[in-house]
């Protein structure tokens, strides 16, 4: 008969543990990274989007924090979802009457999304693509994807520059709040 002695099978079954042991941490930080990366990735379209309607419409357009997905939110992070909108009377709020192009739901709990002051509440473009403020002035600043944690941790940041275009950096944070 040929076939395996009990012996064999336990040095299989115990090569296949120490194997499944090993790559079970390596397979759980990828998964982790991966959803970073689709965070921030969703978060970029977002404010493409904002950027492209503004051009396409010659007028301004915004990205807003938003937790109901109808009007933009001054409290929480970015978290909370967003919503794109056409920003017809300029004031960085949506109100009845601008259309939303696009709506974003909570990204869930696991994520924290933070914006320096600059980008805090929202980002506005401007017709020509530039981002500015509602007040005419230069927008630029750093949106930041990190997972909640008192201890240093990866992170993504959405990096908005002079020309208004959004680019994503991988990056490590300290803490994320």
């Amino acid at each position: 008969m040929q076939g395996f002695n009990l012996i064999e099978l336990m040095v299989v079954l115990a090569i296949a543990a120490v194997s499944i042991g090993l790559g079970v941490p390596s397979m759980t930080a990828l998964i982790k990274s991966i959803q970073l990366s689709s965070a921030s990735n969703d978060l970029l379209w977002g404010v493409l989007m904002a950027r492209s309607e503004a051009i396409t419409r010659n007028g301004r357009a915004v990205i807003c924090k938003s937790a109901d997905g109808s009007t933009c939110a001054s409290a929480g992070g970015w978290e909370q979802g967003w919503i794109v909108f056409h920003d017809s009377n300029n004031n960085g709020l949506r109100e009845t009457g601008e259309a939303i192009v696009q709506q974003v739901q909570s990204l869930g709990p696991d994520l924290r999304v933070t914006g320096n002051p600059n980008v805090a509440r929202y980002i506005s473009y401007a017709p020509d693509g530039k981002t500015k403020f509602v007040g005419g002035g230069f927008q630029s600043g750093t949106l930041t994807v990190c997972r909640p944690s008192t201890g240093g941790g990866e992170a993504r940041q959405i990096i908005l520059g002079s020309g208004g275009r959004p680019r994503v950096q991988k990056t490590t944070v300290d803490a994320c709040g």
